[in-house]
């Protein structure tokens, strides 16, 4: 089973920095998940709300933000709100990416961001995995980067899963712990899909999910499933 740090390791360090990425790398996770926005100056950074106002000192919307305006925040520890490519030179291949998308008009730039790396700077479209539950979006940016991995997230589970899972040739149907059974994990896997689950803190929820046969968790605690897993 795969264990995502979700937004690196926000159990120990401030979710969605730098430092908390070098943290679960350093605990050994293979996949860091992340969230990306666009800012009113073009850029994509990595944030999980519209709005800094939990994560950061600042408030307001991050649309409506400029990177210095950004930068110029403290988002814990003294971590500045870093863009999508400072975390991609960061992490520099050795680990994967599960990028979320969850700013508007994001499809396009991040398509165009990731194509840079893969073409110009040689990374294998492997080193990616991109999920939403923007659906619109998601299919948006299958269109303009297919070679990439696509995870269609889920809040509320649907029955026709299936249906927009072949229509972007998903790679994994990405859902809440709260939906998952043993026969759901086996449907999805009938129809050719991983299931990654989130978010899994819990070490009695995780030797269940791996019993159902889960392929993939996200959680902020990578180190208390790595030596076990």
């Amino acid at each position: 089973m795969r264990i995502i740090g979700h937004r690196g390791a926000p159990g120990y360090a401030p979710e969605n920095t730098l430092e908390s990425f070098e943290l679960a790398i350093r605990q050994g996770v293979p996949v860091i998940e992340l969230d990306v926005h666009q800012c009113a100056s073009g850029e994509l950074v990595v944030i999980h709300d519209e709005r800094v106002d939990r994560t950061t000192n600042g408030k307001g919307l991050v649309a409506e933000m400029t990177l210095d305006e950004l930068k110029n925040l403290d988002a814990g520890n003294g971590n500045q709100v870093p863009t999508l490519e400072e975390v991609l030179e960061a992490v520099d291949r050795r680990v994967k990416i599960n990028i979320e998308i969850k700013g508007r008009k994001v499809a396009q730039p991040l398509a165009e961001m990731l194509s840079k790396f893969m073409f110009e700077k040689e990374w294998n479209p492997n080193y990616f995995y991109v999920s939403s539950f923007d659906h619109r979006q998601l299919k948006q940016f299958h269109s303009l980067l297919p070679r990439v991995r696509i995870g269609v997230l889920y809040e509320i589970f649907p029955f026709n899963y299936q249906k927009l899972a072949r229509e972007m040739n998903a790679f994994s149907i990405n859902f809440s712990v709260d939906f998952c059974e043993k026969d759901l994990i086996a449907g999805i896997h009938k129809n050719g899909l991983e299931a990654w689950v989130y978010t899994v803190n819990e070490p009695k929820i995780f030797e269940k999910l791996k019993a159902m046969g889960v392929d993939a968790v996200f959680t902020n605690y990578p180190d208390r499933f790595l030596k076990s897993n």
